[in-house]
Order: structure tokens, then sequence, then C-alpha cells
């Protein structure tokens, strides 16, 4: 991919791991153009279920039409006791009508259970599409975003259009259909009437229309300020023992309680136009009920209109704003719904940056032989990182990358894993060009054990098992054993089935290391990638760990960035990086001789180290003279 083909985002630091290199690549997407057309796609979810659907609505127009004639019998009981009829006609009247009632009830019931299915279904798969999609994305799309606010997407915006769809559809479609069904029996009981109940009705409808269109913006305001702040929550969380180390609280308590306020604030903005909707509706009702009233008394009296009808009327009306004020209140939650559905589609409309092409074929069992020929890779456009890289490694080979910090030692192996893609050159496995195969086949032939482990929150036997899912307890015991890691998972409370906290907080980082580096060996990958694998651990640990990484590195091609020059001297080829360029290639002695960048560094760090040894040994010696 040509750097001219992407958009970058300016990356606000260059981490040693492996899998965070910097912000990486901006990704392109494209939003929701318009409610019309959100509102289509997200009810495309439903089509699946369009029988169900039919019932749905059947359903709801039953029982709307038994809840519409209530009033219109209850008018005719009350015309029927003015004039004097027999008891029996009017209990006939009202058992007819709680009848209606019952049916209504039975109805409304049925299709809230079947609307509340179907929603569910549908966004199950929504949800799904979503986390297989962001599956999908680079290294890139994650390094420009926050979790906090991918997880707000998943949980607050999935939540808002679940309500919708499992109660609001159908409430909506009862409500219009309760308008109608009430303008049509008016108007065919007194016209006259039916026209005075709709005086109102005008600014009715331009009161939703006005405050709608002030309550969509507010509410996305808000549930995008909702994501900021969960993932300001995540990131403290995640670092909470480096907040607490280093006195930190204050200043994080700071950090949320500004992204807490703006919260608060762009709440009550979206709360308030919510909430005028209600009493404003309310003094129009009222208003409306009244006119009905003083022109319904005035018609009797001319013997133009029955009690019974007036009170027909009057009920109507009542029922006529009640649809008008929860259709208000229905057009509040659809437009959170449809703002969170415009930041979800916003995620589903990212197109990846790194896929495969038609003709790309699987990566067959590989031998492992590497070669970079001149390839140049650049994180921003115009800023390379990597400048015209050739490097070869034959199978079988330990390569070890080092130079200062910032060099470009953890972009070649994120290059040769395909976590981004070469502004220009080739990179060829076994020949095999890595853009023209199959990236998930690419990776199972790739072994990585990172600086900072990652363990999930399963047992230790599952955790090893994500090398290869297929694999045998036994097999998992025996690469645990070869990693040396055997020994204290058989002491820990309940051995290999120890369910471990939360990235394994509960072991120590040497344990966690240990046991990524079982699950590798687990994989059983023909090329193995170690990112500075035992930089945080003390030395009798980092023995074992060397002890674990020397099996798993016989017999496979290994890309091993170190920064303690100690622990690559036996490597069959060591690569110097400088500023992006490979300045220094060849074995420990070769390039001590050279007396050049590797000399250098090697001389830096041992300097240093003898300095350091020479002052705590004056130290010791002064102890013992005082």
């Amino acid at each position: 991919m040509s750097s001219g083909n992407r958009s970058h985002a300016t990356p606000a630091s260059r981490p040693s791991n492996l899998m965070r290199p910097g912000r990486g690549h901006g990704m392109r997407f494209e939003k929701a153009k318009n409610v019309r057309g959100t509102t289509r796609r997200l009810l495309g979810y439903l089509r699946p279920y369009r029988a169900t659907l039919v019932a749905v609505f059947v359903l709801a127009t039953f029982g709307t039409t038994m809840a519409l004639l209530g009033p219109y019998l209850m008018g005719l009981a009350i015309d029927k006791l003015v004039t004097g009829e027999p008891l029996s006609v009017l209990l006939r009247i009202v058992g007819i009508m709680l009848a209606s009632y019952v049916i209504a009830w039975i109805a409304n019931t049925g299709q809230g259970v079947l609307i509340a299915t179907i929603a569910q279904k549908a966004m199950r798969v929504l949800r799904g599409n979503l986390f297989a999609h962001i599956q999908r994305l680079s290294l890139a799309f994650h390094d420009s975003r926050s979790s906090g606010e991918l997880m707000s997407r998943l949980t607050n915006d999935m939540d808002a259009i679940s309500r919708v769809l499992s109660q609001n559809v159908t409430q909506l479609f009862s409500g219009l259909l309760t308008l109608f069904g009430i303008l049509i029996v008016m108007f065919l009981l007194n016209p006259w009437l039916a026209l005075a109940s709709m005086i109102f009705l005008p600014l009715m409808i331009g009161l939703v229309g006005l405050v709608g269109k002030k309550t969509r913006g507010a509410f996305r305001a808000y549930q995008s300020n909702l994501g900021i702040l969960n993932g300001t929550l995540e990131e403290t969380y995640s670092g909470q023992r480096v907040v607490m180390a280093f006195g930190q609280e204050d200043r994080v308590l700071d950090k949320f309680d500004a992204a807490n306020a703006t919260v608060r604030e762009v709440g009550i903005q979206a709360m308030t136009y919510a909430l005028l909707v209600m009493p404003m509706m309310g003094v129009l009702s009222n208003a409306n009920v009244a006119m009905v009233a003083g022109l319904g008394g005035w018609l009797t009296i001319k013997g133009m209109a029955s009690i019974g009808l007036i009170a027909t009327f009057v009920t109507y009306s009542r029922r006529f704003a009640q649809p008008l004020r929860q259709l208000g209140d229905l057009y509040n939650q659809v437009q959170a719904a449809l703002a969170g559905a415009e930041r979800i589609f916003n995620v589903l409309d990212t197109v990846p940056d790194l896929e495969d092409t038609a003709d790309a074929a699987d990566l067959e069992q590989i031998k492992g032989d590497v070669t970079f020929e001149h390839v140049d890779f650049s994180y921003v456009h115009d800023v390379p990182v990597l400048k015209n890289v050739s490097l070869h490694a034959n199978a079988g080979q330990s390569i070890a990358l080092v130079g200062p910090t910032g060099a470009g030692k953890t972009t070649i192996v994120n290059l040769l894993t395909r976590f981004y893609d070469i502004d220009a050159g080739t990179i060829r496995i076994d020949g095999e060009n890595v853009r023209m195969v199959h990236k998930e086949s690419l990776r199972r032939q790739l072994g990585i054990v990172l600086q900072q482990s990652f363990l999930f929150a399963e047992s230790v036997m599952q955790n090893i098992r994500y090398g290869r899912l297929d694999a045998s307890d036994e097999e998992v015991i025996e690469s645990a054993t070869l990693a040396n890691a055997d020994g204290f998972i058989r002491r820990l409370p309940q051995g290999y089935e120890t369910v471990l906290s939360e990235r394994g907080a509960n072991l120590s980082e040497g344990q966690r290391q240990l046991i990524s580096i079982a699950r590798a060996i687990l994989a059983d990958p023909r090329i193995l990638i170690l990112d500075e694998a035992t930089s945080s651990v003390d030395t009798r640990t980092e023995m074992q760990i060397q002890d674990a990484l020397l099996k798993l590195m016989k017999g496979r091609t290994s890309f091993v960035i170190a920064h303690r020059l100690s622990t690559i001297r036996k490597a069959d080829k060591i690569v110097v990086i400088e500023d992006g360029e490979i300045v220094e290639q060849g074995h420990h002695e070769e390039l001590l001789a050279l007396q050049g960048a590797y000399y250098r560094l090697y001389q830096s760090q041992f300097r240093g180290k003898e300095a350091l040894q020479a002052e705590l040994g004056s130290a010791v010696v002064e102890g013992e003279e005082s």
C-alpha cells in the first residue's frame, strides 16, 4: 500500500510494546449522511423477521381498535342511561366495553413479547457485526481510538438502540394508529367537534418537531462525551498502579471531574430539551379538552349533540393528546438511538487498511527464510520511520535487532507480522510476498513474546491453550514444562485450573512471562519474535526465562529485540538500526572489531555498568571503614 493511498494520524508517542508502536494510520470512514438513511439502515436489521413483524403490527392494530371502541361504548351507555333504557341494555354495553379492553390488553401483550424477541435477535446480529468488524480493523485503527470509546459504542449506544427497537417501534405505530383512528371516529360522529379538537394539533406537532431537532444534537453530544468519560475511566483503571506509584490521584481525579462535568452539562441540556415536551403538551391537551367541552356544551344546549357524545369526545380528546405526548417522548428516545446508530455505523463503515488481495493464497508450512528488500515505511505521511531497509534471515537463524529507542526495531517486526503495510519494497517469507498471502495463514506461523505479557481472566490452562485451541491438556502441560512454568503452576491453589485475575495480576511479572512463553511453545511457530522478553524481571527469573527462550528458539527463525546487549551475544546475526536505517550487520565479534555503532552501544552499556559497580564498591568500603 502506498503512502498516498492512506490517511495518517499523528502519533502521540512511540512505546516499545510491539502491539502499539504509535497512533498509526488514520482510517477512512463514511458517516451516516442523514436521519432517513440511518433509520433505513437500522430497520434493515429487522428485515429477516418480516413475517413476525406483520403479526406484531396486526396485533397492534387490533389492540388499538379495541382500545378505541371503549370511549364510544361509554358515550353510548351514558345516552342509554339518560333516555331510561333497561338495566340489561346497560350491562350488555358495559360487558362489551370490558371485553374490548381485555382483548386490547391481550393483543398489546402479545405484540410486546413478539417485538422484544425480534429486537433482541436483531441486536445480537448488529452487536456481532460490530464486534467482528472491530476484529478486522488493523492496529492503526485501535491506536487512534480509546478502548473506552469503543466500549461505549458496544454498550451505551447498543442499549439506546435496543430500547427503541424492543419498545418504541410498536409504541410509535400504535400512537400513530391511535391518532388517525380517533380522528376518523370523531369526524364520523360529529365533524364540528372533530374540527374543534384539531385546533391545537398544529401547535402540538410543531412543538414536537422543534424540540426534536434540538434534542437530537444534544443527545449526540451527550453520548459522544459519555464515550470520552468511559475512555478516561478505562485508562485510569488499567493504569491504577502507575497512578498510585507516582501519587497522581489528584491529577486523574481532576481529569475525571473535567470529563464528568462535560457529561453533566451536555446531559442537562439534552434532558432539558427532552423534558420540555411533556409539560407543554399537557397545557395544550388541557386547552384542547376545554375547547371540546365548551363547544360540546353549546351544541348540547342547541340540541345538536348528546351528553354521551360530549363524554365520548372529551375522552377521545384526552386520548388524542396522550399519543402525541407519547410520540414526543418517543421522538427523544429515537433521536438518542439514532445518535448511537450513527456512531456504530461510523465504525462499521471504517474501511480496513489491511485487506487481503483478491488473489491472495494461504501460506503453506514455511521453513522460516525471511527477506526485507528495500523497505520504506512511515506511520505519518512524509515522516519516514524505515528507509531502504534490506535484511535477510536464513531459516533457523536468530537475528538480534539493536539500536537506540525509536530507531525502528519494533517497526521491523510489526511489518513482518503485517500489522501494518509497507510504503515501498517487499517482504518475503520463503520467497512469498507477505502481501500476497492471507494474513491469518501468515500469523498462524508466527509466535510473539512481548515485554508486557497479556493474560486473560481465565484459567492458566486456557491461557496457554490460546496458542493452539485444539491442543490437549497433556500438550499444554508439556509446553509449560518446556517453558519452566510447570513447577510454579502446580503450586497455585487449583494448579492449571487456577483462574487468573484481569491481565494476570495475581501472578508475578516473571510468571506471566513464562506462561506467555509456554503459549508460544504450544503454538509451535516457524518464526519467533521476542520483544524485550526479559527486560522487566530480576536476574534469577531472567535466567529461567532465557533457558525457556533457548528451548523455544531452537530450530526456529527468531527476531530478538533487546536493549541488554549481553543477552544477544550468541545471535547468528546482529542488526544495528539507527534513525530507521540498518547501519551494521554481523556477529558480535565482527561488529566489535569494526568499532562502529554497535561498538559504541556496547561500550556505553558496559562502561555504565562498571562505573555503577565501582560506585557501589566504594560505598561498601566506606561503610566498612565507618
